[in-house]
């Protein structure tokens, strides 16, 4: 049985400089869900007391909470349903607070034609300022003939 509305851009579709982009504005529910998820339980995301002695003078949002949005991106946007990621760098740049809005941006940056490789430049913005840089390397399926 066949679901096209259950896929995304086949990778014929894609153009390089296509681009998509989400946003979320990060919760303390948001902090203590991926906590939970995932067994995470660092001090530095959760306890505000232990969190003010540090140099960034306040609990944080996790840095793989916040890099989750461009999986997000990529899962349902760009290159969307049906693609499977194969490889992601990270660069941390700022850190993110509870009641932030991160905007991810997913840019499609090379296309490997044979492979159906995509590889995407991956960032994550704060009040237009990068806290995460990086690239995703993405298989996506083809056309059907």
């Amino acid at each position: 049985m066949n679901y096209p509305e259950l896929y995304g851009y086949f990778f014929e579709e894609l153009k390089v400089g296509m681009s998509a982009t989400m946003s979320r504005t990060i919760t303390d529910t948001d902090m203590r869900n991926f906590s939970g998820v995932s067994g995470d339980t660092n001090p530095m995301h959760l306890n505000e007391e232990f969190a003010r002695a540090t140099p960034f003078g306040g609990t944080i949002v996790f840095g793989m909470l916040t890099a989750s949005l461009i999986s997000a991106v990529v899962g349902t946007k760009l290159p969307g349903p049906g693609c499977i990621y194969m490889n992601q760098t990270l660069k941390f740049l700022a850190p993110v607070h509870v009641g932030e809005t991160v905007y991810a941006v997913v840019t499609v940056k090379q296309l490997t034609p044979g492979k159906n490789h995509v590889l995407l430049e991956t960032k994550c913005y704060v009040h237009e300022k990068p806290v995460i840089e990086g690239e995703a390397l993405i298989k996506v399926t083809s056309k059907p003939s």
